[in-house]
């Protein structure tokens, strides 16, 4: 290393080095964070699968939206289950329709996603999901309040199934979703990378999931929401109108933390091709490859 005449810089680059150090060799407080993005999560399904097949479990996972969808089969540990979902129960029912949005009020069909699937297409196993000892937080916006609100659920298989379903339902395209009598919608909309949430609970360094590549920033422009949308809503609104600039902000902060050795972010190594609601199967493969390369990357450079 080499050394600078200014005490300062020399404090700097020892604090970075100690940080990147212990990354190398992840303890078992090291959280794991699992961004959303619709379709876009198929890459988290391969990085998941990697996960399982060489037994890095993690003890604390937050996940939002499509994270939170993946991140079930996760702690199920049903490894491909999430992939099955993604791909071929898409492509032999076409879940994502808009006869979907017209019948049922989502794009998204939340009667196969949602009923068919956990209990009949691909059975979950909830036994072992509720008897894993990990922490497993989802991500959801609270309408009223207009904030992230970070559930938990092992044994209640409703509730379960109402809180990853409310994580994942998409502004304007899906339906609002009540967990204990609250309405709910996609995390996403004010906390697409909860890092932020994974220091807040005790876990400083943390492996990142994401489904963009490094260096991209939305160039969507926010706009004030129209009253005559989510009426009984003012603060969603609020939190609606401000979307954009905050996961910008949330994307410039884990670049940072990545520069210093803080966070291990595992993540797409061009741009994508897949959108929130690509049905394209062969685009979908292509990404989940990607994610389980990726994720094979890095068991073979950290181990829990």
């Amino acid at each position: 290393m080499a050394v600078s005449p200014c005490k300062g810089k020399i404090v700097v680059i020892l604090q970075a080095e100690t940080v990147i150090s212990e990354m190398q060799s992840l303890n078992r407080d090291t959280g794991l964070v699992l961004e959303g993005g619709g379709m876009r999560g198929v890459f988290t399904s391969g990085v998941l699968d990697a996960l399982m097949k060489h037994e890095q479990y993690f003890r604390y996972v937050v996940a939002v939206s499509a994270g939170a969808c993946n991140g079930m089969s996760y702690i199920s540990r049903q490894p491909r289950r999430a992939r099955y979902s993604n791909i071929d129960a898409l492509r032999k029912y076409g879940y994502i329709s808009l006869k979907s949005l017209l019948m049922q009020g989502s794009i998204f069909d939340p009667n196969i996603l949602y009923e068919r699937l956990p209990n009949e297409i691909a059975p979950f196993d909830y036994d072992t999901y509720g008897q894993n000892p990990a922490t497993f937080e989802m991500v959801t916006t609270n309408c009223l309040t207009g904030r992230a609100e970070y559930l938990t659920e092992k044994h209640d298989r409703r509730r379960m199934m109402d809180i990853v379903k409310a994580s994942s339902s998409l502004p304007y395209v899906a339906q609002i979703t009540e967990v204990d009598g609250v309405p709910m919608l996609d995390g996403g909309i004010v906390d697409s990378i909860p890092v932020e949430r994974a220091i807040a609970t005790g876990h400083p360094l943390n492996v990142v999931v994401m489904t963009r590549n490094r260096g991209y920033r939305s160039t969507e422009h926010d706009r004030k929401v129209p009253r005559m949308i989510y009426t009984d809503y003012p603060r969603l609104r609020v939190a609606l109108s401000r979307r954009v600039a905050e996961y910008n902000r949330q994307l410039e902060l884990v670049e940072r933390m990545e520069d210093w050795g803080e966070v291990i972010v595992i993540r797409p190594q061009r741009p994508l091709e897949v959108d929130r609601i690509c049905r394209d199967a062969s685009k979908l493969e292509r990404l989940y490859e990607e994610g389980l390369q990726e994720g094979e990357r890095f068991c073979r450079e950290y181990q829990l």
